[in-house]
């Protein structure tokens, strides 16, 4: 089976310190905190701030009122 033991997991820091070098790492890992400390205030920053307010409703224009003199019903023409 392809399972990683103490040697090979010890010969692969030591391959990835010769290629990238222990200041390139650490640099690296900084970056990365200074990352997750990011997103972490723009997390705290997104849910302070109150939701948008819901949009007005809108109001149902008046029904048409029907008058006397324009219903032929009850002027008696036809």
């Amino acid at each position: 089976m392809m399972g990683l033991s103490l040697p090979h997991l010890i010969v692969l820091a030591l391959v990835v310190l010769v290629l990238f070098g222990r200041g390139r790492i650490s640099e690296m890992m900084g970056d990365f905190g200074k990352g997750i400390k990011s997103f972490k205030e723009g997390m705290a920053d997104g849910a302070a701030t109150p939701a948008a307010p819901p949009p007005p409703q809108q109001i149902a224009p008046p029904a048409e009122s029907v008058t006397p003199a324009a219903d032929p019903s009850k002027t008696g023409q036809n």
